[in-house]
């Protein structure tokens, strides 16, 4: 199991094909199988896909501290030195979002593209510690297990049962540390006074179903330089619900950047 070491920490890492290089960063209690197995297949042909865990998470050491949107943003950063990169394009998923909102305002010099899929706002989530406590008793056991299946299979849209208990589990072995302070960190988060500093260019994904599909239009039409792609009959889970679909639309933003109606405009007054 390749990993390097991260700022003292030993993060686990993959990565598939050769050209480009592009980080893929998972979500708040995901890890990397939802890249390495669907996506980067799809596009390793073209790109250099790199996929990691953060700490505390997937099959990523556990340490003690480090469990926010910053530091995870650096670690990113540091990955990539390890890895010889001067400049990637960044993928991040929900947390991992937050995470890209915080790389191309702190880190920006460090991007080619930003890609954010279905991220958390820019002004951050509402951290209900109900929601919190809640999750951690079904953390806790098998019957939990059995009730966090239940609900997924609920509110699913295209996900298959295997899809399913593998999210799951994924959210039930990261460390109570990461569990806790990463939502802590995630309600802390704002940074939608500083989007206008992010002018990377940018690329929002967002499923229609999701219940941060509003927070995500908004949020693009405050960038400088980004654009904006809705999957139809999509909940939060956009890579693992339309993987091709999905692998589509980053190639496409990858070859033609930011196309908006600010670009098209430029083209009859440049």
């Amino acid at each position: 199991m390749p990993k390097q070491t991260i700022n003292g920490v030993e993060l686990f890492y993959d990565e598939r094909g050769a050209g480009e290089p592009i980080i893929f960063h998972h979500g708040y209690t995901g890890a990397h199988d939802v890249w390495l197995d669907e996506i980067a297949p799809r596009l390793q042909h073209k790109y250099r896909c790199i996929v990691m865990d953060c700490r505390g998470a997937g099959d990523s050491e556990h340490p003690a501290d480090g469990h926010n949107i910053p530091q995870y943003a650096r670690d990113v950063v540091a990955m990539a030195d390890a890895l010889g990169l001067d400049k990637f394009t960044y993928v991040g998923h929900s947390m991992g979002g937050g995470v890209g909102y915080q790389l191309g305002i702190e880190h920006g010099a460090r991007l080619n593209k930003l890609i954010l899929v279905a991220p958390i706002p820019a002004g951050g989530i509402h951290a209900d510690p109900k929601v919190l406590e809640s999750g951690m008793a079904l953390r806790a056991t098998p019957t939990g297990r059995a009730i966090m299946i239940k609900q997924r299979q609920l509110l699913r849209l295209r996900a298959s049962d295997a899809d399913i208990i593998l999210g799951v589990d994924r959210a039930r072995s990261v460390s109570d540390k990461h569990y806790v302070d990463s939502w802590h960190s995630m309600g802390e988060f704002d940074v939608t006074d500083r989007l206008v500093e992010l002018t990377t260019p940018t690329l929002i994904i967002a499923g229609a179903a999701d219940g941060l599909c509003v927070a995500n239009v908004n949020d693009w039409q405050l960038l400088p330089n980004g654009t904006l792609h809705v999957f139809s009959r999509v909940g939060h889970g956009v890579p693992r619900d339309v993987p091709d679909e999905f692998a589509v639309v980053v190639d496409d933003f990858m070859e033609h950047g930011v196309i908006n109606a600010r670009t098209l405009q430029a083209r009859l007054t440049g």
